[in-house]
């Protein structure tokens, strides 16, 4: 018999209203959450997101809502679909609230300022028996919505409760693989986003396939060597949270933080990058908190180090590549 619930999807941005509507897909009673009332009004009306997901019609059970209460009224579980900076205010607005008894998180980064991963956050924010899991893997948001073929992570503490998340939204199109080692897949997902803002560079440059390949694989041994200093495991940054979502960030202009490299290679600053992205680039705060965060393990990542110096020390993009290549000869 089907797992069928009743979930609260919060944040109506691409991925949130994509997530939404796989849900609704697969059955389950799903109330999509996000602040701004006109938006939500739109939602419901034309059941289209028309900025993040324009052209995808949106299932007719989903349900749209700005009142928090209301989404999260008889819920089974809540999904938080936010970026990371707006992680630890969500968190805030659901203690108040009245904690879920289930979290699902999505997003993909370091909190700016603290480092922190977002299960500290929670652990910080709610109440210990909170069962969490995450979401993360090589997926963007308008194919899901789409329902094109897709594979994704989830990972919690508890196995078993991975797996019944896992269900939730696995089917014909989407695959989910529960897992435990929920560290390893927010490493994965995390410094994806600046290795990705590295391969806009590179390819911004013109330097070509084979610097791309090139700099995919000595971005994933970073994440390994940050991985072991960690403790996360090996097998989970070589499968669908790590490589996975490295080789598919670091490829499609799909990606937000790879469209960002590029206009770092085109010219821009940062501040025009980002205006011309226009949604969240999880990578741009990421790069920091990475660099201290291997600092601090004594683990060498060159390419992060240099995405952070062009980002938030305005190395030239041309000059931060040319460090990379005249660093001295290692063995791989």
């Amino acid at each position: 018999m089907a797992d069928h619930r009743t979930l609260a999807v919060l944040g109506a941005g691409s991925w949130g209203t994509a997530l939404a509507a796989a849900l609704a897909g697969n059955g389950h009673r799903v109330t999509l959450w996000g602040r701004d009332a006109a938006t939500m009004q739109a939602l419901s009306k034309n059941r289209e997101n028309a900025r993040y997901l324009p052209g995808i019609r949106l299932p007719e059970s989903l349900r749209f809502t700005d009142r928090l209460a209301e989404a999260l009224q008889g819920s089974d579980a809540v999904v938080a679909a936010v970026p990371t900076s707006a992680f630890r205010a969500l968190l805030r607005l659901l203690a108040r609230a009245g904690p879920p008894t289930a979290l699902v998180w999505t997003c993909k980064g370091l909190e700016a300022g603290s480092g922190k991963f977002m299960h500290t956050l929670i652990e910080e924010e709610l109440p210990e028996d909170t069962r969490c899991a995450l979401l993360s893997g090589p997926t963007f948001a308008a194919e899901v919505a789409r329902g094109l073929p897709a594979a994704t992570s989830v990972a919690a503490s508890d196995l078993a409760f991975a797996t019944r998340v896992a269900a939730w939204f696995h089917s014909e199109s989407l695959r989910a693989y529960p897992n435990d080692d929920v560290l390893g897949v927010e490493l994965g997902g995390a410094v994806k986003n600046v290795l990705a803002i590295a391969a806009g560079i590179a390819d911004g440059l013109a330097f070509g396939a084979n610097a791309r390949a090139a700099l995919i694989t000595r971005g994933l041994a970073e994440i390994m060597r940050l991985g072991e200093a960690l403790g996360a495991r090996r097998e989970t940054l070589m499968g669908l949270a790590g490589l996975g979502d490295l080789v598919l960030t670091c490829t499609d202009d799909q990606s937000r933080n790879r469209r960002y490299g590029l206009a770092l290679a085109q010219g821009l600053d940062s501040d025009a990058a980002l205006a011309k992205i226009g949604q969240t680039v999880e990578g741009v705060t990421t790069a920091r908190e990475i660099c201290a965060l291997a600092a601090a393990h004594n683990v060498e990542m060159p390419i992060a180090e240099q995405v952070c110096k062009v980002i938030h020390e305005q190395t030239a993009p041309r000059e931060a590549v040319q460090s990379l290549l005249r660093r001295g000869l290692t063995s791989e």
